[in-house]
């Protein structure tokens, strides 16, 4: 079996256990690139996304989202439209991103309007 570097190993293991915590709660899954930062929430049982925010949306575009400023901005958002779909409890999937930097920022944002993780 071929190495998995170390980013695919954190990926694996978080999302094994998230698989044993989740329970019946949705994901809020956080994906970062160079430029941009995305965040989603999905209900794994239904295999739909309930609420979505990245640094793409039409009233961010035109600021990077290399920022932990823009994540802030992108965790607040992606709390709103949870709230609008009902979504008040979720986990948090970092994926294989260390949870630090604009991670953390969006993180701290979607806490601070109203998700509970």
């Amino acid at each position: 079996m071929a190495k998995l570097s170390l980013f695919a190993r954190r990926r694996r293991r978080v999302r094994t256990a998230l698989k044993a915590v989740s329970g019946h709660k949705p994901r809020l899954s956080v994906h970062r690139s160079g430029r941009h930062i995305y965040a989603q929430i999905i209900d794994d049982a239904q295999g739909k996304t309930l609420a979505a925010a990245s640094t793409l949306d039409k009233d961010v575009r035109g600021k990077t989202g290399a920022t932990s400023e823009a994540a802030a901005d992108v965790g607040k958002r992606v709390a709103a439209a949870a709230t609008a779909a009902g979504v008040t409890k979720v986990v948090f999937d970092r994926g294989g991103f260390l949870f630090h930097g604009r991670v953390k920022a969006l993180a701290d944002a979607a806490r601070e309007g109203g998700l509970e993780f």
